[in-house]
C-alpha cells in the first residue's frame, strides 16, 4: 500500500434510492445481457445452421461496440451518464426489439440481422460506459463510499452471469430463441424507466473533484484529441499496463469464440443445447461469483503477480480441454467451476493495479482506453470460433484455442516488467513526465476491470 495517507471526509448520509436505482437498471440490464449471450448465437444456429454465420453476428455486434464505447467519453461528459444511459436503452428497445418482429413476419434476412445487431452494439457501448460513469455521483448522493457502490455493481455483474444463463436454458426451451430475444429487449425499456423515475438529473452530476471542486482536468481548454492522446501516452509509457492489455486482448479474444459460438457448438455436439450451455456458463460464473468475494476479503494478503498467473492458468487451459476431449460432464462442471474461482481472482487484482498506476485525473480516459484496447479483438471472437469449429471440427478447435490461451498468460507473465504487479507503490515518474496535469499515484481511489462485456 502506499506511505501516502490520504484524509477523506466521510460522505454526508443521503438516501438510498439513486444507488437502489442504479443498481436496480444496472442489474435488470445485464440479467438481459447475458440472457442475449446464449439466445443470440442459438437463434442465429436454429435459422442458419451456419457456425460461420454466427460468428458473423457476434462480429457484427462486438466491433461497434468495442469503437463507441472507446470514443463516447467526451460525448457523454458533454450531454451527461444518466442521459446517455437513457438514450442508449431506449434506442436498444427499438434495435433489438426488432429481430424477433422481422423474424415473425418473415422479413428478417441476414443482412438485416447483421445490420440491427452492429447498430445495437454502437448503441449499448456508449450506455454501458454511462452507467459505470455515474458510480460516484450516485455514491455521493447517496452518502456511500464509491467503493461500495463499484463494490456492488461487480457482485451484481458476477451474479448475473448466473442468472442470465440458466434464466437462457428456461426461456429458449420453453418459448425458443427470438421470443428470449424480445425479453432481452424488454430489459432496456425497464432500465430506462428506472432511471427516469428513480434517479434525479442533479444526482446523476459526475463529482468533479474529492472536495467538491472541479479538478486539475476540469476545464474545455483541452480539446477532445488532445486528452485522447494523454491517454494513450500515458499507457504506452506504463511497460506493465501496456503488457497487461496486451495479453488479456488476446484472452478475450479466445474466450469470445468460446461464449460466442464453440460452446453452442460443443452443446449440441454432446446433445444438451441451451440446457447444456446454461448449466456451463453458470458453473463457471458461480465459481467467479465466489472468487471475487474471496478476493475482496483476502485479496490484500495475496502475491499479485503469483495469484494472477494462476488465475489466468486454472481459467485457461484446462477449460478448454475439457471441452475439447468429451470428459464426463461431472468433470467439466467441476473444472469450470474451479476455472470460475480464478476468473473472480483477477479482475480484483487488476483493479488494484490500476489504482495505484493511473493518476486520479486521468482515470477515465484513461481506463476507458485500456478497456477498448482489451476489448478491441474480441469482436473477431466468433468469426475465429466459426471457422475453428468448420474448418477443423469443434474438439480441435477448442484444443487449439487452449494451446493459444495457454501461451498467451505464460510468456507476457514471465517479462520483468511484471515484477512491479507486487510492489504497493510504484514508480510512474518516468510516465507522468509525459502527461500535462499529471498527478501522484497515491490519489487513486478506484478501478475498472477487464470482464466479458456487459450492457
Amino acid at each position: 500500500m502506499s506511505t501516502t495517507t490520504i484524509e477523506r471526509e466521510a460522505p454526508a448520509r443521503g438516501s438510498l434510492r439513486p444507488m437502489v436505482a442504479l443498481l436496480t437498471a444496472f442489474g435488470i440490464s445485464l440479467v438481459g445481457t447475458r440472457l442475449s449471450m446464449i439466445a443470440v448465437p442459438l437463434f442465429v444456429l436454429q435459422t442458419t445452421g451456419s457456425p460461420t454465420r454466427t460468428g458473423l453476428v457476434a462480429m457484427a455486434e462486438m466491433l461497434p461496440y468495442v469503437l463507441a464505447q472507446g470514443l463516447s467519453g467526451p460525448v457523454t461528459d458533454r450531454v451527461g451518464p444518466r442521459r446517455m444511459s437513457i438514450t442508449s436503452d431506449v434506442v436498444s428497445v427499438a434495435v433489438v426489439g426488432l429481430i424477433p418482429v422481422l423474424h415473425q413476419a418473415g422479413l428478417l434476412h441476414f443482412a438485416t440481422l447483421l445490420a440491427l445487431v452492429a447498430v445495437a452494439g454502437a448503441v449499448r457501448g456508449p450506455g454501458d460506459s454511462a452507467k459505470y460513469v455515474l458510480a460516484p455521483a450516485v455514491a455521493k448522493a447517496a452518502g456511500q463510499p464509491n467503493e461500495r457502490v463499484l463494490g456492488l455493481e461487480d457482485g451484481i455483474s458476477r451474479a448475473a452471469s448466473v442468472i442470465g444463463p440458466l434464466l437462457a436454458a428456461v426461456l429458449v426451451t420453453a418459448v425458443g430463441a427470438a421470443t428470449a430475444i424480445a425479453l432481452d429487449a424488454a430489459t432496456f425499456a425497464i432500465a430506462a424507466v428506472v432511471f427516469l423515475v428513480a434517479l434525479r438529473p442533479s444526482e446523476a452530476r459526475p463529482a468533479k473533484g474529492t472536495d467538491g471542486e472541479p479538478g486539475p482536468d476540469a476545464g474545455d481548454d483541452e480539446s477532445y484529441l488532445v486528452r485522447l492522446r494523454a491517454g494513450a501516452r500515458f499507457v504506452w509509457s506504463d511497460g506493465l499496463l501496456r503488457s497487461i492489455v496486451a495479453m488479456v486482448a488476446v484472452t478475450n479474444l479466445l474466450d469470445a469464440a468460446l461464449s460466442g459460438v464453440l460452446i453452442a457448438v460443443w452443446a449440441q455436439h454432446r446433445g444438451g443445447g441451451a440446457g447444456l450451455m446454461g448449466a456451463a456458463a453458470a458453473a463457471l460464473s458461480t465459481g467467479a461469483v465466489i472468487g471475487a468475494f474471496t478476493a475482496a476479503v483476502i485479496g490484500h494478503r495475496m502475491p499479485r503477480r503469483v495469484a494472477f498467473a494462476v488465475g489466468f492458468f486454472v481459467i485457461g487451459a484446462p477449460r478448454f480441454a475439457v471441452l475439447g476431449f468429451d470428459v464426463p460432464l461431472v468433470v467439466v462442471f467441476v473444472v469450470l467451476f474451479v476455472g470460475g474461482l480464478g476468473c473472480g481472482v483477477i479482475n480484483p487484482i487488476l483493479g488494484a493495479v490500476e489504482m495505484e498506476r493511473i493518476p486520479e485525473h486521468m482515470r477515465a480516459r484513461v481506463m476507458s482506453l485500456m478497456t477498448s484496447l482489451a476489448w478491441s479483438l474480441i469482436p473477431f471472437g466468433g468469426l475465429v470460433g466459426g471457422l475453428l469449429a468448420t474448418r477443423l471440427g469443434i474438439g480441435p478447435a477448442l484444443l487449439v484455442c487452449g494451446v493459444v490461451y495457454f501461451v498467451a498468460t505464460t510468456l507476457p507473465a514471465l517479462r520483468p516488467e511484471w515484477a512491479r504487479m507486487n510492489r504497493s507503490a510504484p514508480v510512474v515518474a518516468p510516465v507522468l513526465e509525459h502527461v500535462p496535469n499529471a498527478v501522484s499515484p497515491e490519489m487513486a481511489d478506484h478501478g475498472v476491470t477487464f470482464d466479458a462485456p456487459a450492457r
